[in-house]
């Protein structure tokens, strides 16, 4: 796909880090599965590996975690 920031780039597979921050928690999640723009590097991630990320943020809030970093693991859907 075209990349929507640059306008000139187009997106491959590829990794990225993804840092999200919420409440006090600040979670990194390094290796997660994008489309990269080879122009710009702005990554794409997509609507299952979001929602995957939201709920290991949601994990770590409900655990008291402050920081934390980790690598993706992708879950399997039943």
């Amino acid at each position: 796909m075209k990349c929507v920031i640059c306008k000139h780039g187009e997106t491959r597979p590829g990794k990225t880090t993804v840092t999200l921050e919420r409440s006090g928690v600040t979670l990194v999640v390094k290796s997660v599965p994008a489309q990269i723009c080879d122009n710009c590097g702005e990554a794409y991630v997509d609507e299952d590996i979001t929602r995957q990320l939201l709920g290991t943020a949601d994990e770590a809030l409900r655990a008291g975690v402050q920081v934390n970093v980790r690598e993706f693991a992708a879950t399997t859907r039943a």
